[in-house]
């Protein structure tokens, strides 16, 4: 990073207490930055669902909204999905979130676990993603596909680390970075899907879409843990950054880091 950036981690004494749902990273009086344990929600979905990070931070702070403020979810994360989101408590923060998400100045950066070792280091993928629905049948309403008519995506792909871990699905798995260029739907989990390296844990695009539907009919069950061998999909929002301003990092969470250090790194890794 350039001189004159501020780095923020996981290690900075937060404003106020951690709640019991997440853990708050970094906070001013615009601003939160919390990290997003897998399994919670960002946004309700249907009236009385389960609980939402966008509801248990409309009750941390409520006294801020009682006072003119807000809360909004800069960047959402799917409820498997892990790590940093930022969130406006002024409409004014919200307005200037939305203007450096537009002008792509706000930057994020992700840490997944993949099936198999990719034979490059680094991959730029630009294919266009679209609802797979709207093009050929889909049992998933929200399962996305590359099609030449959907909308462009892009994103750039990083080998950190080879490793091996016998499982019953294989021994040979890799962490790598995701940095999007594009906001899309699921994009970085169809684009590794679509480099014959899906995210571990993943009941979409992973080995078979049947075993989402399965996960619908039956819950969590012993078969679907040895075919997808983690109850959640293996990806983590590691990195926040605003362009010439701030930047936050958070380390894996206690799942992942688990499932990679299980096994010894190969050589060639990064």
């Amino acid at each position: 990073m350039n001189a004159g950036i501020t780095k923020r981690s996981d290690s900075l004494a937060p404003l106020r207490h951690n709640t019991p749902d997440f853990k708050i990273v970094d906070e001013t009086a615009d601003y939160l930055v919390v990290d997003k344990p897998p399994f919670l929600l960002a946004h309700p979905t249907k009236p009385d669902g389960p609980p939402t990070l966008w509801k248990k931070l409309r009750e941390l702070l409520a006294f801020e909204i009682a006072n003119g403020g807000q809360v909004s979810i800069v960047n959402r994360l799917d409820r498997e999905t892990s790590g940093l989101v930022l969130v406006a408590k002024t409409a004014a923060a919200a307005r200037r979130f939305g203007i450096l998400m537009q002008r792509r100045a706000l930057k994020k950066q992700y840490v997944g676990i993949v099936y198999g070792w990719p034979q490059w280091d680094e991959k730029v993928v630009e294919a266009a993603l679209a609802r797979q629905g709207k093009h050929q049948p889909s049992a998933i309403w929200l399962k996305q596909m590359i099609h030449p008519a959907g909308a462009a995506a892009r994103t750039h792909f990083g080998v950190d680390q080879r490793f091996v871990r016998p499982t019953p699905v294989g021994e040979k798995f890799c962490l790598v970075r995701a940095t999007p260029h594009t906001g899309r739907t699921h994009q970085i989990r169809v684009h590794l899907a679509s480099l014959c390296h899906p995210v571990v844990g993943d009941k979409i695009y992973g080995p078979s879409e049947t075993f989402y539907l399965q996960f619908i009919e039956t819950g969590w069950t012993n078969e679907l843990e040895r075919e997808l061998l983690l109850p959640r999909h293996a990806l983590h929002s590691a990195r926040l950054a605003i362009d010439g301003e701030v930047e936050w990092t958070i380390p894996l969470p206690i799942d992942l880091a688990d499932f990679v250090c299980s096994g010894p790194a190969m050589a060639g890794s990064h």
